[in-house]
């Protein structure tokens, strides 16, 4: 398959994917977060998707690596968010172990997609 979008992307999908499962678990989270855990956890899981999004339309692979590397960092931003979900008894283990496990693989994916970039850019020439 051609890649003509950053929505033909394993990577932002995935990452789509743990929006999508972020914000129905801040719609079970207690009212009086509203402002401070679910604001953070909705930004941090909407910069996931948006510097893929943004790294794509960039012209240089190591402007593409960097939004992607700042995309990581929200991920794990937001793995500290949900444990502090679960430390405060909001989530309970299996909810908490499933977006665990999307998280992670995400950010596996951007691993290798850096990796994969940084091969383009090192061959790019040749």
């Amino acid at each position: 398959m051609k890649i003509t979008s950053f929505t033909d992307l394993d990577v932002w999908k995935k990452g789509r994917e743990i929006r999508i499962e972020i914000y129905k678990l801040c719609k079970t989270l207690p009212r009086e977060e509203k402002f401070v855990l679910i604001d953070q956890m909705k930004r941090a899981a909407i910069s996931v998707t948006a510097n893929i999004a943004e790294g794509f339309g960039r012209y240089h692979f190591k402007e593409n690596i960097q939004f992607l590397r700042m995309a990581r960092g929200s991920l794990y931003e937001l793995l500290d968010h949900l444990i502090t979900c679960k430390d405060q008894n909001f989530i309970k283990e299996e909810s908490f172990k499933k977006i665990e496990d999307i998280i992670y693989t995400n950010i596996k994916m951007i691993n290798q997609f850096i990796k994969y970039l940084n091969g383009r850019e090192n061959t790019k020439g040749n």
